[in-house]
């Protein structure tokens, strides 16, 4: 494994890495001495007593004595485990892990869907003194075996659908004379284990499982600041980078996601947020701080969702707006009444108010939030304030669609100049780019020290997300700074247009970038997506749009197609700005 987790003090080597800024060395000198604050004070003492790191291992251990009996994980309609039996499961993961070979700071890889696999190795992989990455399902062997490079995974766990993909990033690493990781295949279905007659290298997980010892014992974290996973950005915009979360971080932004999410005691939590996108937005470790119950879902539809509120009594959900789409779009015939008002947190791009408006009247209640692969998931939450129950509903919808303010565990988040760091007035019309500092934002880029340089430059995390401060000192985002269109000098938010696409009755999905223009050096171009059995031409949404914005922000454009998204629901624009460059100026 790398140096970068073999000296196991990633913060330190963050802050080290950055010590060529005259700043950031006054901000290392801070954080070193903080352990000399104890010898100040006469009397006081840091010990095993009053200290101990902060790490989501420790909701496991807790759920195992607290919630014991308590259901854990469900999965089709035979795989059913409590509390108690998930931490069993999960030490003898760990064991199985050490004896293969794992020690700290060593990379652990997945592949898999929502599958009980994936909550477990959440716990087991860091218990072991691993780090867990986690990959996402949509990549193919070229894309996967570059992670796997980059990553220096010793072991990949990979679901048995996905096997040949996985095979296929091997080879490749093979080609290139790397050392290859273990494999570990994923067979929770009725199928037969897949390494029958395989590769003796291979293991298939429930046997390897079963070989671990029930008595191991954990390896907690040496310092909080050790990391506990690598979350890869989605790519949309480039080469995915590793974000590496801490355990610290990870057990703060657990805490303030199920906060946001407004959950009590023993929820019931159905995975249609991918678990290999920041680690489920924290919520894998969450449902254990809670004695909830895990409902595993491996395809997500919106016939499979409604069932499974029913047939689990599902209380909490979360997806993308693309998930929120896809339930108001979907035929009559897969929709069924809720038993009881389901939560669904949503984010990731800003949702418009009408797929929000449509939730709601289906019966479930939209909390809105916002966050990046680099704040462990949400970061920003709208909290909803009982003043605006009142308001009319179209009002309280645009309301709800802002992406809100800061959850507890984040010092502060701010709207300020990219290039002067001054504050951009709160007055809903200045824009400036998203910053944010506390302690859920990521330690840094994997083996990428220019990078995490340029991301923490002035002593906030960049996000290259615009957006307006409003009066109540709520943000709204206009767009990633990379989308926004300057046409004729003027600023065109994509947002906006999306959003006035959207409420056009025949629209079910909209995106817009720019496309060249030798006048005014960009138009906005709109990419649509009708609803099923409706027809209009591409003059209809111009004007639609024209009647509902000013006219230098209606789309001179519009091409009608089905639209690119990664696995997570983002909507992948590189692909539609080439789409769009390669039309060239209108004129």
């Amino acid at each position: 494994m790398n140096q970068f987790f073999k000296n196991s003090r990633l913060v330190l080597g963050i802050f080290n890495s950055i010590k060529i800024h005259s700043k950031t060395t006054k901000l290392t000198r801070e954080f070193s001495n903080l352990s000399e604050s104890w010898k100040s004070m006469e009397g006081f003492v840091k010990c095993s007593a009053n200290f101990e790191p902060l790490t989501p291992l420790s909701f496991l251990e807790r759920a195992a004595n607290v919630f014991r009996d308590t259901t854990s994980v469900i999965y089709g309609e035979k795989m059913k485990y409590n509390w108690e039996q998930t931490h069993n499961r999960c030490v003898k993961l760990a064991s199985a892990l050490v004896h293969l070979g794992i020690s700290h700071g060593d990379v652990v890889a997945t592949l898999a869907p929502n599958v009980p696999a994936m909550q477990e190795l959440h716990f087991a992989v860091p218990m072991a003194g691993a780090v867990l990455c986690t990959l996402n399902t949509r990549h193919d062997s070229a894309m996967l075996s570059i992670l796997l490079m980059h990553s220096e995974a010793k072991v990949i766990f990979v679901d048995q659908k996905l096997l040949e993909i996985a095979q296929g990033a091997l080879a490749l690493l093979a080609d290139k004379k790397h050392n290859l990781p273990l494999l570990v295949v994923i067979c929770q279905t009725d199928e037969s284990p897949a390494v029958e007659n395989s590769n003796p290298r291979d293991h298939d997980y429930e046997s390897l499982l079963g070989s671990g010892d029930n008595d191991f014992a954990i390896r907690w974290p040496r310092t909080e600041f050790d990391p506990i996973s690598i979350n890869y950005t989605s790519g949309t915009t480039s080469q995915p980078k590793g974000v590496v979360y801490s355990h610290r971080g990870a057990y703060l932004n657990t805490i303030a996601t199920f906060l946001l999410h407004e959950m009590s005691l023993f929820p019931v939590y159905l995975w249609t947020v991918p678990m290999f996108h920041c680690n489920g937005w924290c919520m894998v470790w969450g449902l254990a701080a809670l004695g909830g119950t895990n409902v595993c879902l491996r395809n997500v539809s919106p016939k499979g969702i409604f069932e499974n509120i029913s047939l689990h009594k599902v209380t909490h959900m979360a997806g993308a707006p693309t998930v929120l789409n896809k339930i108001v779009n979907s035929p009559p015939c897969d929709l069924k009444p809720l038993p009881h008002k389901v939560k669904i947190m949503t984010g990731g791009s800003p949702p418009p108010p009408q797929v929000i408006a449509k939730m709601e009247e289906l019966g479930f209640g939209v909390n809105h939030l916002y966050g990046l692969t680099e704040t462990y998931g949400p970061g920003t939450y709208c909290l909803w304030k009982p003043k605006w129950d009142s308001l009319p509903p179209d009002k309280k919808f645009i309301l709800k669609a802002r992406q809100g303010v800061q959850h507890l565990c984040l010092k502060e988040v701010d709207i300020r100049d990219s290039t002067t760091m001054e504050k951009v007035p709160a007055d809903g019309t200045t824009i400036g780019e998203i910053m944010f500092r506390g302690n859920t934002v990521m330690s840094g880029y994997l083996n990428d020290t220019k990078a995490t340089e340029e991301a923490f430059k002035g002593g906030w995390f960049h996000s290259g997300d615009l957006a307006v401060k409003h009066p109540d000192g709520y943000i709204e985002v206009k767009d990633r700074l990379k989308d926004i269109i300057i046409s004729g000098g003027e600023n065109i938010s994509t947002v906006e247009v999306e959003r006035v696409l959207y409420s056009h009755p025949a629209v079910v999905e909209a995106a817009v970038v720019a496309r060249p223009d030798n006048h005014w050096g960009q138009t906005p171009c709109a990419f649509v997506k009708l609803k099923e059995g409706l027809s209009v031409d591409d003059q209809e949404i111009i004007n639609f749009c024209r009647d509902n914005l000013p006219h230098y922000m209606a789309p001179r454009t519009v091409i009608f197609e089905d639209i690119p998204k990664t696995s997570t629901g983002k909507i992948q624009k590189f692909i539609l700005r080439e789409k769009a460059n390669a039309l060239g100026s209108l004129f």
